[in-house]
């Protein structure tokens, strides 16, 4: 008996003084897109080969996360290890050392297959400071079976006045169709993304060479009258309330005859899990005037490891392994090609798996490669960007643009209130900062 009693003892002691794995937790802050949501499901896999490293998310909807993230990096907050931040943050911030360079994001991770575009956007002096999740730029999704039923063809490049007329024409309201949803939530990247975009495919500009404010100029008017009628009359009630998330249920649930917004989500209005109208969605080029600048944006939702991080190199090998071809082969794999991440790698757009089961890759790819940040607009601009002007007061002046477009769209203000209480908060603004006097 003494003898088990010892052996017993033995295994235990052996049992307590075996070493146990160092763990290091990831905190990563994400937006609550969908391409991000299936992320955080498949991290599973990511900690199954790498048991040393715990991810925790952090979820949130696009404004509160863009708020929250910059707080906690300008003020060295430390809450999160890997960042969710979008092109218009990364060269600002990289500059003001806050970011890590990614040169270590391993030797298959093959940098040169990033889309020129998306990897520049991401990139400062030649350096990735962070890695491309999904890119995008925008586009016209609409409905083929509402389109055939009214005589309308679609216009592979559509004008501005082609659309107006068209929603007019398919809006049902008392049978719950509208003629188009936009984005209406205030926000420097919800509203303001789309309406700086279509103020650029109107010959409108938010600074001139001098870095004066320009909402005082027709073009401004134009934009925002032509926005605030179409929604008035073709568009959903409550439109002031709604971004990229919102309008994607109301399409998705066959309210929309139109959607101009991210390529990004063509493969969730055209996938029969989510869509009811997935198999009567076509694609067409954001629209224009004729003025040579469609209404279309660049982005990317990209993965950065702030500076003074203790968990750079946990951090770099999950950005390595979210942002990787070999993700893209998992989201196939359990979700099929046409919902992998799109608009980050060369090597996708020639995927005939891909090709095959995303009618949208070859727009999605013409709209990202003529989407241009250094010449956004039709007249000349100091600010690169294509729907924002990339200078660190931006974030601020957008919102609060954003904020009066938003009341405009509401009823709760008009046009010509709206467009002067940008210009003077804008103006005030560019002062304060030193780009005038």
């Amino acid at each position: 008996m003494k003898n088990v009693l010892c052996a017993v003892a033995g295994a235990a002691s052996l049992l307590i003084s075996a070493p146990s794995i160092a763990q290091t937790t990831l905190t990563v802050a994400t937006v609550n897109n969908g391409d991000m949501i299936r992320m955080q499901g498949l991290s599973s896999e990511f900690t199954a080969k790498n048991p040393d490293i715990i991810v925790k998310w952090v979820t949130l909807e696009e404004n509160v996360l863009r708020q929250r993230v910059t707080t906690d990096i300008a003020t060295k907050g430390g809450q999160f290890d890997v960042l969710t931040i979008g092109t218009y943050e990364v060269p600002i911030w990289a500059k003001k050392n806050w970011l890590v360079p990614l040169d270590k994001l391993g030797a298959d991770y093959d940098v040169g297959d990033l889309l020129p575009k998306i990897k520049d956007a991401v990139s400062v002096d030649g350096k990735l400071y962070a890695a491309p999740f999904y890119g995008e730029s925008s586009m016209v999704m609409y409905r083929t079976d509402l389109f055939d039923k009214a005589g309308l063809k679609m216009p592979e490049s559509p004008t501005w006045d082609f659309v107006v007329d068209a929603a007019k024409k398919l809006t049902d309201k008392s049978g719950g169709v509208y003629g188009i949803c936009l984005r209406g939530k205030a926000g420097w990247g919800e509203n303001m993304a789309f309406l700086t975009a279509m103020a650029n495919s109107f010959g409108a500009r938010w600074f001139d060479e001098k870095w004066e404010p320009q909402f005082n100029s027709p073009e401004w008017k134009k934009t925002l009258s032509t926005y605030v009628d179409l929604m008035k009359q073709a568009g959903p009630p409550g439109a002031s309330s709604n971004g990229f998330n919102e309008n994607l249920a109301l399409f998705n649930a066959g309210k929309c005859a139109m959607w101009i917004d991210a390529t990004v989500a063509a493969s969730f209005v055209s996938n029969p899990k989510e869509s009811k109208v997935a198999d009567k969605v076509g694609f067409a080029l954001a629209p224009n005037t004729g003025l040579g600048k469609n209404a279309n944006w660049l982005w990317a939702w990209s993965l950065a490891v702030p500076a003074g991080s203790k968990k750079v190199e946990a951090a770099e090998k999950f950005i390595a392994w979210a942002t990787g071809k070999d993700y893209t082969k998992l989201v196939a794999a359990k979700d099929g090609w046409a919902n992998v991440p799109p608009g980050t790698r060369a090597s996708l757009y020639k995927n005939p798996d891909y090709l095959k089961v995303a009618p949208f890759a070859k727009l999605t790819l013409a709209s990202i490669d003529s989407a241009d940040p250094n010449k956004p607009t039709v007249k000349p601009v100091p600010y690169v960007g294509v729907q924002y002007a990339a200078i660190p007061e931006f974030q601020g002046i957008g919102t609060q643009v954003g904020q009066q477009f938003s009341a405009a769209l509401s009823g709760s203000t008009t046009v010509d209130a709206a467009l002067a209480a940008a210009q003077s908060a804008t103006e005030r603004e560019m002062k304060r900062a030193g780009y005038i006097k």
